[in-house]
């Protein structure tokens, strides 16, 4: 089903420069949410950073939530290029550089889309449906597809039959996420991103196959 094209709050479908208006909106949004908290963002101050008036954003939506929400959207599509790096290969040390790609993927897509991805996950964990079913949306085919490889290794016999290969491909996403989101944090600890990555592709390698790599 092809996606539906964006709409004003009357429900006309957008032109090209409305379009471009209605982008520059958002990265406004984005980049306000880099300085501060999502309950201390205005529409009159995302307004001034594009040059145009209050009344022009709520032409595109109806609160800040729903600017961030479409920025989620966005965020999203990161996502598709993820899962297909799970395609593999799984085995051995090849199975390892999946699992590193993998592991990078998720830093890099932090790195780029953090802010709106932390209130993603806060307004999804405070019981806000919208923000549930867009995270849900968007993680279910990550966590489905590292299921099915636990699956595959649980039938050829290298990983035990007693693990959940759902619960396991959730853990593993909850992992990446979480450490994804704090990697600075670490660094300033003394953790480089390359040692995050490494640690992180490893855990996820032995977890889904059954194997450890020296």
């Amino acid at each position: 089903m092809a996606a539906r094209k964006p709409q004003d709050q009357t429900g006309r479908t957008l032109g090209p420069r409305a379009l471009q208006t209605r982008q520059r909106l958002l990265e406004a949004t984005e980049a306000l949410l880099d300085q501060r908290s999502v309950r201390e963002i205005r529409v009159v101050e995302i307004a001034r950073k594009v040059g145009t008036s209050p009344a022009t954003f709520y032409q595109y939506f109806r609160d800040v939530e729903e600017a961030i929400l479409q920025l989620v959207e966005q965020a999203a599509e990161d996502l598709p290029a993820i899962v297909e790096r799970m395609e593999g290969p799984w085995q051995g040390g090849r199975g390892l550089d999946t699992a590193r790609a993998i592991s990078d993927a998720f830093v890099r897509h932090w790195d780029t889309h953090g802010a709106v991805l932390r209130v993603r996950n806060l307004k999804a964990e405070e019981g806000d449906r919208a923000f549930r079913r867009v995270r849900q949306a968007a993680l279910a085919p990550v966590v489905e597809r590292l299921a099915r490889v636990v699956e595959e290794h649980q039938k050829a016999g290298k990983v035990s039959q007693e693990i959940s290969a759902w619960a396991a491909g959730s853990s593993i996403i909850a992992m990446l996420e979480r450490m994804s989101s704090y990697h600075a944090m670490f660094e300033r600890a003394g953790v480089t991103r390359a040692q995050l990555v490494e640690t992180c592709a490893r855990i996820l390698h032995q977890t889904v196959t059954g194997r450890q790599v020296a």
